[in-house]
């Protein structure tokens, strides 16, 4: 009875102790986003947690100013109209999506069947290019910017999205392929073993075997990749350059900072549309992320 206690009174500490922490994480997000729908005059002379008690309402101008690309008039909190030029995010955030998608499902793909013939098929100096595969997660990235870039040049594709895409999908390979191996080799042998005796080829059973058995896995390094894909500048800016017509939303918002430095109304509006695909991606598989984090973990 007491141990029971015991375990209760630790359960509701360890509670109270994560219902802090989600508190005090989210305190920035929430003031980011109250700052992103107050006027500009209040944003730049009182914090955001005076809105509560101030008269003076919200308006979405700050969101209509960063999505849009032209000229348009709105009136300011002192009752004066104001002509703006929009930002133009809009065009940004279909190209981040137009970076991030296939950058996402592209590597998954190739890391998926990698992953599968590293666990489960037998061919000559399998170890040797599993270990190349592994110590390729210690190789920073930015040595390799260059050397690509000079290709890219040679081939004609800076400035494209397939040599962004192609570029994100080296990067993204060695993570990927460890993590989904260290989860296809805890299938069990019997679920092949059946497959290939019933007559099934390798491909048959990588694509309606492992794939639906590795969504918890695939899932978590769709979060990983896609955070990151959508969070890059440095790739972005290299292998796109930064015209307008190609640059994706974190490359519009480093430009929005040296050109609206002050604007804090505009900034903070900028950064929450940028915050809210990420967060909506994470929340929507987060039930597989831990699950597929603890991948391979644990055998039996």
């Amino acid at each position: 009875m007491k141990t029971m206690k015991k375990s209760h009174k630790g359960t509701v500490i360890v509670n109270i102790i994560l219902l802090a922490l989600v508190i005090v994480w989210s305190i920035p997000i929430l003031g980011l986003f109250i700052s992103s729908i107050r006027p500009q005059d209040n944003v730049l002379n009182t914090g955001w947690w005076t809105v509560f008690g101030e008269n003076s309402g919200f308006t979405l101008d700050n969101y209509k100013q960063v999505l849009g690309g032209s000229q348009y008039t709105f009136v300011n909190s002192a009752g004066d109209t104001v002509r703006a030029s929009g930002d133009n995010l809009t065009r940004a955030f279909l190209n981040s999506f137009t970076v991030t998608i296939p950058s996402v499902i592209i590597p998954i793909l190739i890391a998926a069947a990698a992953a599968f013939g590293f666990a489960w098929m037998i061919f000559p100096g399998r170890k040797l290019f599993f270990t190349i595969v592994v110590a390729l997660l210690v190789v920073p990235l930015q040595i390799a910017l260059i050397p690509i870039l000079r290709d890219y040049q040679a081939l004609g594709l800076t400035g494209s999205y397939l040599g962004i895409w192609l570029a994100h999908t080296g990067f993204g390979l060695p993570l990927g392929i460890y993590l989904l191996y260290n989860y296809i080799s805890t299938i069990p042998r019997d679920v092949f073993e059946s497959a290939f005796l019933d007559g099934a080829r390798p491909m048959v059973v990588f694509s309606r075997l492992v794939l639906p058995l590795s969504v918890p896995a695939i899932a978590s390094l769709a979060i990983f990749q896609f955070l990151w894909v959508w969070n890059d500048l440095l790739v972005a800016l290299v292998f796109l350059g930064g015209t307008n017509d190609v640059a994706v939303l974190t490359q519009r918002l480093a430009n929005m900072v040296g050109s609206r430095g002050q604007d804090w109304h505009l900034l903070t509006a900028g950064a929450f549309v940028a915050m809210v695909v990420p967060l909506t991606v994470f929340f929507a598989l987060q039930r597989y992320f831990v699950q597929g984090l603890m991948a391979g973990s644990v055998k039996g």
